[in-house]
């Protein structure tokens, strides 16, 4: 763990540590070696290192888009998101043809879904501001895949309750559809009771009538996911000058015309370098992200109801079948649908990257661990559309630890690492340590003696009877076991009986680490905006370091 030297907020000083992410568990072997800049990588990332000005120029030179226009749509859409004055200075600046941008994006989830949603964000504002200060005229830019029909990902979110416990909130509108993107299924008056429902768990502060009003104001029957998700990082980034972009707006359809066009016609190259490029990613012991079969195609068909639907290649005919579907399509009548009807087609995961890159003259996108993994696979699209392969960096990871936590490890001597022990062998650690220092002894020293008692049977049987030692090794495993179990069931007999113990280690694991993974994968805003207003958003601005490459701890 590295320490960092305390910073100075509006509000108090606080302390940072860091941790490399090789400490933390069940992180892939792609991203372990995309954090060190493994050599293995570089073929997969010809772009990773930090935007030059040549590569910025190379970038403005194949960027076409009309500016006009998607500066327009732009300005329009973040007019009706309620965004800050900021923002609509940035989008003037895009209209400048020397202008570039720092991308990030993600799902419209429940009342802006987990943290890293919010790290996101202002990994980009951040990045921007810097090559701003370099006088690299940059902004930044929100990508809500709202094209994304996996529903269960984004209709819920988890908060921390009054008593500290993790609560579940969730909405699914009562005539939702099957498949269709969330960017266009809406919220129905349940929205009312599950904001009733968070903020009657929620503990109450000076700032939970703001946080409400917040969010009351965004989510409301009728809006959809992805306008209510707009509207309130819109709020909430009112100072930061984010510019948000919708994709399902047919007019960045229509701007996005030529290069679903190309990605069509040279589909078959498009599939058959992801085929390649998978093959080269196995050979270097690394798991592809996205399965890619001999009869992928790169785009979803989106049809007059809106549901998002498979297209796979009929080995047969080499037509293009909708999935679940007697629908078929010559590679040509795709192409003239690319061309005259874009809104009919959604680019699937690792097409969506290219897509968007051509929309916005991008220098660098934030991501997470499994966009980075897409981009080890989809730098084969750029290459095959000849565009100029986009760096990805890692967005932006903390776990935040406020004061009781803190506490609570500082109490119990643990490190932030510890946790990842799991709370069974912490809350041995602490009855052991903290409660019943004798109980302990007397365990280890049976277990000593039980050791040592069956290793002289062992020997004696070893000279009088083999096949009775051979027999002996297996049942010593079962008397250790049920010593072990013994042990456990006293710890948690230990714990029970001290409420207090048993509540701050329970309440420390909901809090750091929710359902054994990462605060920022679980947790909401929503808790910190309620404890702390937003001035949670500038000091997690003030934290963040675009060049980090470690998971960041800010103990508040």
């Amino acid at each position: 763990m590295n320490q960092k030297a305390a910073r100075s907020s509006r509000r108090e000083t606080f302390r940072e540590e860091t941790i490399s992410f090789d400490k933390i568990p069940n992180q892939s072997k792609l991203f372990k070696d995309f954090q060190i800049d493994s050599k293995n990588l570089r073929g997969f990332y010809p772009a990773k290192e930090i935007p030059s000005d040549s590569f910025a120029e190379q970038v403005l030179s194949k960027y076409t888009i009309d500016r006009a226009a998607l500066s327009d749509i732009l300005a329009e859409t973040n007019e009706s998101f309620g965004a800050g004055a900021k923002t609509f200075e940035n989008i003037e600046l895009l209209r400048e043809k020397d202008c570039t941008t720092i991308v990030t994006g993600q799902q419209a989830g429940l009342f802006s879904g987990a943290l890293y949603t919010i790290y996101k964000a202002l990994s980009a504002v951040k990045l921007a501001e810097e090559f701003r200060a370099k006088n690299l005229k940059t902004v930044p830019v929100f990508w809500i895949a709202e094209e994304d029909h996996d529903f269960d990902e984004v209709k819920k979110t988890f908060n921390l309750n009054k008593e500290g416990k993790l609560i579940e909130s969730i909405n699914t509108p009562a005539n939702r559809q099957a498949n269709r993107p969330v960017g266009l299924i809406e919220f129905d008056e349940t929205i009312h009771e599950t904001i009733k429902d968070l903020f009657a768990n929620l503990p109450h502060t000076e700032f939970t009538e703001e946080t409400k009003k917040l969010i009351v104001e965004s989510y409301q029957p009728g809006e959809t996911f992805s306008k209510a998700f707009a509207t309130f990082i819109a709020q909430l980034f009112a100072d930061y000058g984010l510019i948000i972009l919708a994709p399902l707006n047919v007019k960045l359809k229509n701007l996005c015309a030529p290069i679903f066009e190309e990605a069509v016609e040279k589909s078959d190259i498009i599939v058959s370098a992801l085929l390649e490029r998978n093959r080269e990613l196995e050979k270097e012991s690394y798991q592809p992200q996205v399965m890619v079969m001999d009869n992928s195609f790169p785009f979803f068909y989106q049809n007059e109801t809106g549901e998002r639907q498979s297209l796979r290649k009929n080995a047969r005919n080499s037509k293009f079948a909708i999935q679940n579907s007697k629908n078929e399509y010559e590679k040509s009548e795709l192409r003239e649908i690319a061309l005259n009807s874009p809104q009919n087609l959604s680019p699937n995961a690792l097409l969506r990257p290219v897509v968007q890159d051509y929309l916005l003259p991008t220098l660098v996108y934030f991501g997470g661990a499994a966009e980075i993994a897409y981009f080890a696979q989809n730098s084969a699209i750029y290459e095959v559309l000849n565009r100029p392969v986009t760096p990805i960096r890692l967005r932006a990871s903390l776990t935040i630890v406020e004061r009781k936590h803190d506490r609570t490890l500082d109490r119990y001597q643990l490190e932030f690492a510890n946790l990842f022990d799991g709370k069974e062998k912490l809350s041995m650690r602490v009855v052991e340590k903290f409660l019943n220092q004798s109980a302990a002894r007397t365990f280890a020293e049976v277990e000593e003696i039980v050791n040592a008692e069956l290793d002289r049977l062992e020997r004696e049987l070893q000279s009088v009877e083999p096949t009775l030692a051979a027999n002996l090794s297996n049942r010593r495993r079962k008397i250790l076991w049920h010593l072990g179990a013994l042990r456990k069931k006293y710890h948690r007999s230990e714990m029970l009986k001290n409420e207090t113990v048993q509540r701050r280690i329970e309440n420390l694991f909901a809090a750091i680490l929710p359902h054994n993974a990462l605060q920022e994968r679980t947790l909401n805003v929503t808790s910190f905006l309620n404890r702390f207003g937003e001035n949670f958003i500038n000091w997690i601005y003030e934290t963040i370091e675009t060049d980090e490459r470690n998971h960041q701890i800010l103990y508040l």
